[in-house]
């Protein structure tokens, strides 16, 4: 039997080629594209190609070509069906069994789909009709276009639209109740359009078919202003995201999503060109949510509205999510003002004004931590005993081991240094002062992290180890010397402790006295990012000249790769088995093959 075409869908839209592929093969990020050895062939120089965009992978080897379907039968000797439930179970879905509940639920999904199809296009032309001109008025001073209008297939429910009749020519009345589009008002027995005199938006699932309605009033009448379609046999508001069929496809080019409450909120992004948004309709952000969000984009921002129910949404949000971050799924914070929402911010302020305050974002242990600190009385004991226990629990709740560690040391720093010595007096004014002072530091200190590239830490490792252990450096001056880096200060301050070292009279002391204000911004830089600086304790001579061999190899080695990528560059403008051809041609004179 077959599977259900949306349901095999569904997975390739859930998972990266790269994620699959990466279990097996060694990839490397080029452009947009992967590359790494052939799985399919023993080589020395890659071959095998990988495109998330495309959702496919090719190895120019071999001719091999497929989806994450083919490659795990193609590596893994697994059947058709074996590959199905292996990776439905990596995308989190449940698998698919074929029983006759199953074929039954599938011939109730395609009706319930096809209804919510018919409703949508019914009163998505119903909003262009010259009845409704008051409601595309509304929208045009909202400032939604028409074409913005035609890309979400916004529409419009009139109070008198007898849509059921309609729907009744083609389906049943048990078909037509599965969807939760109507109900019956128990006083009248008639049935009512659930979302009359609103203006509807669909939310689709990851196949981009509808699945539910968020409807909104434009009337000052006393009835809720947003409601959604209530929960259906095929849609559960704490799995589904609004926009997020077409926010995915921007995951390519970004690992960031902005994650909104409303509607609105995504419709005015989008009409400003912002187009990885989605929105959890104010519902809370369930676990499952935030677990869809990761598998296509790995740093959401969340950014609700900025009145007192937004924040605290916001916080409970960190707070549920707080257990499920690693290093490669992280969560971020970007505020708003006060009692302004997407919406207003960005009609008021504009698209630049906005990126400006989604790049300020914080990142979850910082925005937890900034939350409860607010709240703190630093001269009060018990708020800071209860404040301690809250932080500790939170950070033990982490379940990447690792990352648990360096968080928990993290705010155990932080905390001692609210309290040193026991002096618990400090006014709050002062305390604030400072708190603001070391904030802004720590954002300054973050920017200027987000700009360095690969190369650039190498760089202030290598320069790390030169400061700390001139004296290994020795024996391997000469290729320090012939290495030539990538920024003009690093290259000028890493010449001048050569001289120092070449003449004898070098040591950290000397280098800090010397050059304390010259290069005082890049030896903050270097102390600060340097990755070396976390693995040194306690290491003995031998393990340190290993270090810096490793470091020198690696920067080698990427330099290097930047040559293979600048060739790559020209010649995979036309990408094609010949130009590639070429291109392995160049990359094993590179490698001295």
């Amino acid at each position: 039997m077959k599977y259900p075409k949306e349901y095999l869908e569904e997975i390739k839209l859930r998972l990266k080629v790269s994620s699959v592929v990466a279990k097996t093969v060694n990839l490397k990020k080029r452009g947009k594209e992967f590359v790494g050895l052939s799985p399919f062939k023993n080589e020395k120089t890659p071959s095998f190609t990988v495109s998330d965009e495309k959702g496919f992978y090719h190895c120019f080897s071999t001719g091999e070509h497929g989806n994450i379907f083919d490659f795990l039968m193609k590596t893994k000797s697994m059947r058709f069906g074996e590959a199905v439930k292996y990776l439905a179970s990596e995308a989190g879905m449940q698998e698919y069994k074929f029983s006759k509940f199953d074929e039954k639920k599938e011939k109730r999904y395609q009706v319930y789909k096809n209804i919510y199809q018919d409703f949508q296009n019914h009163f998505h032309e119903k909003l262009f009709s010259s009845e409704h001109k008051n409601v595309l008025l509304y929208l045009e001073k909202r400032g939604v276009t028409k074409n913005t209008l035609k890309d979400f297939k916004i529409g419009y429910v009139d109070r008198n639209e007898n849509f059921y009749e309609i729907l009744k020519k083609k389906y049943n009345d048990d078909e037509i109740e599965l969807t939760g589009l109507f109900y019956k008002n128990e006083k009248s027995n008639k049935i009512i359009n659930r979302f009359h005199s609103r203006i509807i938006f669909p939310i689709n699932n990851l196949t981009n078919d509808p699945i539910a309605f968020g409807g909104r009033v434009i009337s000052g009448d006393k009835i809720a202003k947003y409601i959604n379609s209530p929960e259906t046999e095929f849609y559960k508001k704490g799995k589904i995201l609004f926009n997020l069929d077409r926010a995915r496809n921007f995951r390519v080019k970004r690992d960031e999503v902005i994650v909104v409450e409303g509607y609105m909120d995504v419709i005015s992004l989008y009409e400003n060109n912002i187009k990885n948004v989605i929105a959890n309709s104010g519902t809370a952000f369930t676990e499952n949510q935030v677990e869809l969000v990761w598998r296509f984009f790995s740093n959401p921002i969340i950014s609700l509205d900025g009145d007192v129910s937004g924040q605290k949404a916001a916080l409970r949000i960190a707070e549920n999510t707080f257990p499920y971050i690693s290093e490669n799924k992280n969560i971020y914070f970007a505020s708003l003002p006060i009692s302004t929402d997407p919406d207003d911010f960005i009609k008021k302020n504009g698209r630049e004004e906005f990126l400006k305050l989604i790049r300020n974002k914080i990142d979850i242990k910082d925005y937890v931590w900034n939350k409860y600190l607010e709240k703190l009385n630093l001269s009060d004991p018990y708020e800071i005993s209860r404040f301690e226990k809250y932080i500790k629990k939170l950070s033990n709740n982490i379940k990447d081991q690792t990352l648990k560690k360096y968080i928990t040391e993290e705010y155990l720093d932080k905390l001692r240094s609210l309290t040193p010595n026991q002096n618990l007096k400090r006014s709050r004014k002062i305390y604030n002062f400072k708190q603001e002072k070391i904030l802004k530091e720590t954002k300054q200190i973050l920017e200027r992290k987000n700009n360095l590239n690969n190369l650039e830490i190498k760089e202030l490792s290598i320069l790390f180890m030169l400061i700390e252990f001139d004296k290994l450096f020795h024996a391997r001056i000469e290729e320090i010397s012939k290495i030539s880096f990538s920024k003009d200060d690093n290259e000028d301050f890493k010449n001048e402790i050569v001289k120092l070292i070449l003449s004898d009279n070098c040591s950290k002391e000397i280098i800090m006295e010397k050059f304390s204000t010259s290069h005082k911004k890049l030896i903050e830089d270097i102390y600060l990012n340097s990755n070396v600086r976390l693995i040194i304790n306690r290491k003995n001579d031998q393990e340190i000249i290993n270090i810096i061999d490793e470091l020198i190899s690696d920067y080698n080695k990427e330099i290097q790769q930047k040559k293979i990528e600048s060739f790559e560059k020209k010649l995979l403008e036309n990408f094609d088995e010949n130009a590639y051809s070429e291109l392995v041609k160049l990359k094993s004179q590179i490698n001295g093959e």
